[in-house]
């Protein structure tokens, strides 16, 4: 699984155990004792289990809505509720695998997926799934999804939703200001320059340069470059020479268009900022569409999909699948799955993915009403499973993957930014690490 000279990412969990310690607290429903690879039982099916969620804060209410609800059903079983924020969700779990402290349930986005798997932390599901009230009930799409992102071909975690990229910009300005709405990557550059006004604090646009920045920029360089497949033979675009004049046009607005503070925000600040703010675009995933909401109302902004080359050609990378996965460590993976097949279920799951405003995997829930009158969420769907957009599947199957897109090359991106690096400079050495671990996983598949 490592890539890099001397293990560097072995080595590092390794070192990380000695903080280990402080996650045996909320440890599975017995001891706490299982570790990647522990067998664990089915148990009695009653009794308390501990469920992470893997976007703690920002989704615990809804969660905790659903945990009552299921706690009422089921009278028997006590779910523990631990909320572990996106960005450090990865590193919990890695330590938690080798310190033998992980949850019966988790939140297990594909982008780490396979990295999970491939410690042999997380129970295959299809046969729990065929034989439940969920079978039939999934959205095929995003179950051939995780299993593709789990590298192993088997259902590693229940979908749950997904949520593609979104283009915000606020129509109040744009109307304005005389724009008409940014539906090409061409009226988005033009729409940034022509909304910025330093001296009055306004910008065109937010850029995210913090944490998660890597997605975000693959997005905006495959939407304008046209490269429709991540990999060409045994070597990945992304350092393509029509990528590398993207990601120099779109990280070029740095500064110029975007407020000097978005070399660190992550999506929480950047979201904040631009629902306090007048910045007139955002590009974030469907997850923030209630923030606005609450901040802005209905009135002053939109949702649309990431904008399409001037002959209409939309482009866009694949978005990771989120899930529930059942660790095989679970001392009690009867109440586990029962968990997990409830907030899979139609209400639970139309309920947490309206207050995400992310697309239901619960092919029930995907019909309700709430999903045709949230705009931006109503969009996507269509575009996602229109056919007419080229998606490009991002390789979650490489185990390193998540790190090598977060936070191996984060500080990275920071440098092109504030022009320590060019954007060359940059995607050849993600390319490198790229084909490092292509080459690897295929070797490990022989």
């Amino acid at each position: 699984m490592t890539i890099f000279p001397g293990g560097r990412r072995r080595a590092a969990v390794s070192l990380a155990l000695s903080g280990v310690l402080a996650l045996t607290a909320t440890a599975c429903g017995d001891d706490g004792s299982g570790a990647g690879g522990d067998q664990g039982t089915e148990g009695s099916g009653k009794g308390k289990i501990t469920f992470w969620d893997n976007n703690g804060g920002v989704r615990t209410d809804v969660w905790k809505e659903i945990i009552a609800d299921f706690e009422k059903a089921n009278p028997d079983i006590d779910v523990e509720y631990v909320g572990v924020a996106s960005k450090e969700v990865q590193s919990k779990y890695d330590t938690a695998i080798q310190g033998g402290a992980l949850p019966d349930v988790g939140g297990v986005g594909a982008a780490m997926l396979a990295g999970i798997a491939a410690q042999d932390a997380l129970e295959p599901l299809d046969a729990r799934v065929e034989g439940s009230a969920l079978k039939g009930r999934l959205n095929t799409g995003m179950v051939d999804s995780v299993k593709a992102a789990g590298g192993q071909d088997k259902l590693f975690t229940v979908p749950t939703s997904a949520s593609n990229g979104v283009l915000y910009y606020r129509t109040d300005l744009f109307k304005a200001a005389g724009l008409a709405e940014p539906t090409t990557w061409s009226a988005f550059y033009a729409a940034a320059e022509k909304l910025t006004q330093k001296d009055k604090n306004r910008f065109g646009y937010t850029i995210r340069g913090g944490a998660g920045s890597i997605a975000q920029a693959l997005d905006a360089m495959y939407g304008q470059s046209g490269i429709t497949g991540f990999w060409n033979g045994d070597k990945t675009t992304v350092n393509d020479p029509k990528n590398v004049a993207a990601l120099e046009k779109y990280a070029g607005l740095f500064k110029r268009t975007t407020p000097a503070a978005d070399v660190n925000n992550d999506f929480t600040k950047m979201v904040a900022q631009w629902d306090s703010g007048e910045i007139g675009m955002l590009n974030h995933n469907l997850g923030s569409y209630q923030d606005h909401v609450k901040a802005l109302g209905t009135e002053k902004f939109r949702g649309i999909p990431n904008p399409t080359l001037d002959d209409g050609t939309r482009v866009q990378v694949s978005n990771p699948v989120d899930g529930l996965g059942l660790f095989s460590s679970s001392k009690n993976k009867a109440a586990a799955w029962k968990f997990i097949e409830f907030a899979a279920s139609h209400e639970s799951n139309s309920k947490w993915n309206k207050s995400a405003g992310a697309i239901p995997a619960n092919t029930e829930a995907a019909k309700d009403a709430w999903l045709q009158e949230a705009e931006p969420t109503k969009l996507a769907a269509d575009v996602l499973f229109s056919g007419k957009a080229a998606i490009v599947q991002l390789p979650y199957y490489l185990p390193d993957w998540n790190t090598i897109s977060k936070a191996d090359n984060e500080a990275g991106f920071q440098k092109v930014l504030l022009g320590k690096a060019t954007a060359k400079e940059f995607l050849d050495g993600l390319a490198e690490q790229l084909n490092a671990a292509q080459a690897e996983w295929k070797q490990q598949k022989k």
